[in-house]
């Protein structure tokens, strides 16, 4: 069926260069944009669409994201929004009292702001949940706590010697406390648990799929795939509740990716046969290292607080470099999760190092977060052809950043973190993404926090680093066309005549509103391939030719 948008406000960046272009009538069907502008107007349509002057631009895309697991944390204990680690506890054991035929409690998303030092302590589970292992993963998702029956499950005492590629936090007799960081720590706890069943894994993809779809997103990359993960995906996708292209990022264990290599051809070959244009697997995922919140991401020179301790990088530096050249080889595009200036120099070491070692091809470069780079890594990004992609909705200062990661930095470092503006002037190209469920999967909030720096209320609302700040239209690309770019899509992110019909309507646009109140825009109706997936539409008109 053939769709007409007109009476809209239809912004698209432009085919070519840095700037946009705007219409007002778009016509489009599944094979695609059919017509823009005054052609459009002239187009059959078999549905038209009053849009009575809403924002109209191409389909959002997701560059990192966690769609599983978000969708996930609705059917197990919810831990998200609560205000004292008592209080998490508390409701935990509300949940396991009313599921006692669960034997592990899981929760996903706790604040990890909430105790000092994000040190979370088994005993305050232990007195809800005693009996059975409880296992908690906070919204950085590289923290784990766990009670006292799952650390006994797990084999841990004082005598566990510390991974490599983790920290079992211990108390000052050198018996774990219930904190874990990092995979090496917390995956034997997590190899323990039960797999998910066939309804649970339906279920969160629905769930995801309609969270992403209902905030205007159209594709996403699934920013950390395990085997059992592909499965689900093709699960999912049978059940018919995908309504998103989702590109899966096998993820690569630093301690086993040469055996890894078949399984990822294995994967991509499944997907190729059974992924019915809605799901790919383009892209291999590396974490470079962890998070700046509980000093595990891997950083140039020691944290403040912790003087002994330059963070946690998960992979040898050499190591990693082959990994790299091994997969790009195989035509998988690396996406590699760097947040310490560490980490960032060694993925674009491994990028250097990758680029010199095998065949040119038309091939896509990621590094996600680059939450703190080095003042001489600042310009590797363009010289070397690779994407920066930013979690806009981490730019701001709040809680994360004065109680965790501003005492670990000091003010210097503090002050140069997210320096969006500064990549992108560079001439790199800076896609978005959420890290959903990390925060909220919805680009306009995002967008608003990219254009502003700041929070809307509470202690902390000075807009932080202001000169990094972007523009509306700057923003707006980097959620379409900067993502269709890193994803190696010709056709996406783009309004025009030959590209995909991924398509948004808002019911203002975003740059003739108070910037503070981006993110409050409603999102009125979603097409992804030219097929409504979210709606109904405000203004929706008649249907026949016209």
């Amino acid at each position: 069926m053939t769709t007409r948008i007109e009476n809209a406000t239809v912004w698209t960046p432009a085919e070519s260069g840095e700037g946009y272009v705007e219409y007002s009538a778009v016509a489009f069907d599944q094979s695609g944009i059919l017509a823009v502008g005054d052609e459009a107007m002239s187009h059959a349509a078999e549905n038209v669409i009053d849009a009575q002057g809403a924002f109209v631009c191409p389909g959002f895309r997701d560059g990192h994201a966690h769609p599983i697991p978000g969708g996930f944390e609705t059917l197990i204990a919810p831990v998200r929004g609560h205000a004292t680690p008592q209080a998490i506890a508390a409701a935990v054991g509300t949940w396991a009292r009313d599921h006692s035929d669960v034997e592990w409690i899981r929760g996903e998303g706790f604040d990890h702001t909430l105790a000092p030092g994000g040190i979370f302590h088994a005993a305050w589970l232990d007195a809800e949940v005693p009996d059975r292992p409880v296992v908690l993963r906070a919204t950085d998702y590289h923290t784990v706590w766990v009670n006292s029956e799952a650390l006994r499950r797990a084999g841990f005492t004082s005598t566990t010697p510390q991974p490599h590629d983790g920290e079992i936090v211990r108390d000052e007799s050198g018996a774990p406390v219930g904190t874990l960081r990092e995979w090496g720590a917390w995956r034997p706890v997590y190899d323990l648990l039960p797999p998910k069943t066939h309804d649970q894994v339906v279920a969160s993809i629905a769930t995801a799929s309609e969270a992403f779809a209902s905030t205007g997103v159209t594709w996403v990359q699934d920013a950390w795939v395990e085997p059992e993960d592909v499965d689900a995906w093709l699960t999912g996708l049978a059940a018919g509740v995908l309504d998103i292209r989702v590109d899966l990022g096998l993820w690569c264990d630093p301690n086993t990716w040469r055996d890894q290599l078949e399984h990822f051809l294995e994967a991509r070959n499944r997907v190729v046969q059974h992924g019915e244009g809605l799901l790919s697997a383009n892209t291999v995922k590396f974490f470079a290292d962890g998070v700046l919140e509980s000093a595990t991401g891997a950083m140039l020179e020691p944290y403040c607080d912790c003087p002994h301790s330059k963070g946690l990088p998960n992979w040898d530096p050499e190591e990693l470099a082959l990994a790299v050249a091994a997969v790009d080889a195989l035509g998988f595009d690396p996406h590699i999760h760097a947040i310490g200036d560490a980490a960032v120099r060694n993925a674009l070491n491994a990028f250097e190092t990758m680029l010199a070692a095998n065949e040119r091809r038309d091939r896509r470069m990621t590094i996600a977060h680059a939450q703190l780079v080095d003042a001489a890594d600042l310009g590797r990004f363009s010289t070397l052809g690779v994407t920066a992609n930013f979690e806009p909705y981490w730019a701001k200062y709040d809680e994360w950043q004065s109680e965790l990661t501003a005492p670990r930095l000091g003010d210097e470092r503090t002050n140069r973190q997210f320096m969006m503006r500064t990549i992108l002037d560079s001439g790199a190209n800076v896609s978005f993404g959420s890290d959903w469920p990390v925060t909220t999967q919805a680009p306009l909030e995002g967008i608003q926090v990219a254009v502003t720096r700041q929070m809307t209320d509470g202690p902390f609302r000075e807009p932080w680093m202001p000169e990094e700040r972007l523009t509306v239209e700057q923003a707006l690309r980097a959620y379409t066309r900067s993502v269709a770019y890193q994803a190696g899509d010709p056709r996406g992110g783009v309004i025009a005549p030959g590209y995909g019909s991924d398509i948004v309507m808002i019911e203002r646009d975003p740059r003739q509103v108070d910037p503070l109140e981006i993110g409050a825009l409603k999102v009125l109706g979603t097409w992804r391939d030219g097929t409504a997936v979210f709606g109904p539409v405000r203004g929706e008109g008649h249907t026949g030719s016209s």
